[in-house]
């Protein structure tokens, strides 16, 4: 008897859950309020210092965080292929090529995160 006694208090009522789930559903907040909530100088200096778009998941962005993936990774293999056949003293222009094509993509990734915080902020 005490242990069911003890079971029922511990539960809630069938009630009380539907009221939480309704209230969790209402709280759930928009793409564009975790966007305009995040601090915009977070995103823009985790695009450019790790790099790789990983501001955009700081700002839960998916798609744009795998399009950034997609391109670093087609730069990889893009310069893999064409080091391929490549003698000593291009090698170290081919590895220059590639960190300034990182770079950029780091410096295009930062700059549209702060601006699409900037953007989110000054509509509504």
């Amino acid at each position: 008897m005490q242990r069911n006694a003890t079971r029922s208090r511990s539960q809630p009522s069938r009630a009380a859950r539907q009221s939480a789930t309704s209230v969790g559903a209402a709280m759930v907040p928009t793409r564009d309020q975790i966007l305009a909530a995040s601090a915009g100088w977070v995103a823009v200096v985790l695009n450019v210092v790790p790099g790789l778009g990983a501001g955009y998941l700081y700002q839960r962005r998916w798609r744009a965080y795998w399009v950034t993936s997609a391109l670093a990774t087609a730069w990889f293999v893009a310069g893999a292929v064409l080091a391929q056949n490549a003698d000593a003293a291009a090698e170290a222009q081919n590895q220059l090529v590639g960190l300034v094509g990182l770079l950029v993509l780091a410096g295009v990734t930062a700059t549209e995160a702060g601006l699409a915080v900037k953007r989110v902020r000054q509509n509504g």
